[in-house]
């Protein structure tokens, strides 16, 4: 599951309302950016303009361990000058089974099981790492995660969000791919 507010914002200004900050990028992976709002999409554009490129010289749909690989090569390529974004890549392996790659902007990568990032990851982190990861917890085996309980606690940490940050409101948009395919829901957060 990947998921992301709705408030594009700077500062006291919101922007827009209704901006989802979740690109899809094959059928299988999708990226979370978050950051410089040309950044991220200028760096969406390059991607899936290479993605394209891909798929138009090897008549197939790059993995998404190999979109990782060049989400990260593109990234270290411009580390000079570097997009401004902080980005999370997730999605289904070859066998089946979710990945999770944290990003940072020049591009080094890391394999999780969950991340979080964007102006609310203060908040966000700590409630994933208690409660899926049992960090910081004696004595308790973390829960067997299921497509129900990700969801519940996604809802529950951006409306945590959404408590103390005013750059994080207004809806969050949950994406669930699976081998069936991929869901969209929409869920309403906060206004104000």
């Amino acid at each position: 599951m990947m998921a992301s507010d709705t408030r594009l914002s700077r500062g006291f200004n919101i922007f827009s309302r209704e901006q989802g900050k979740v690109f899809e990028l094959t059928p299988k992976t999708m990226m979370a950016s978050s950051g410089c709002w040309a950044d991220v999409l200028t760096l969406n554009k390059v991607l899936q303009a290479r993605l394209t490129m891909y798929a138009h010289e090897h008549h197939d749909v790059m993995s998404t361990t190999a979109v990782a690989q060049l989400l990260s090569t593109m990234l270290y390529w411009r580390r000079f000058f570097p997009y401004y974004v902080s980005n999370i890549l997730a999605g289904l392996e070859e066998d089946g089974k979710g990945v999770v790659y944290h990003y940072d902007p020049v591009g080094h990568m890391e394999k999780l099981t969950f991340s979080a990032t964007g102006a609310s990851v203060a908040q966000i982190q700590p409630l994933l790492d208690n409660q899926i990861g049992g960090l910081n917890m004696q004595g308790v085996t973390p829960p067997k995660m299921t497509k129900e309980l990700a969801r519940q606690l996604i809802h529950d940490a951006f409306v945590s969000a959404a408590e103390r940050d005013i750059n994080t409101g207004d809806g969050i948009i949950l994406y669930t791919v699976t081998k069936e395919g991929k869901t969209e829901e929409m869920i309403k957060l906060r206004r104000d």
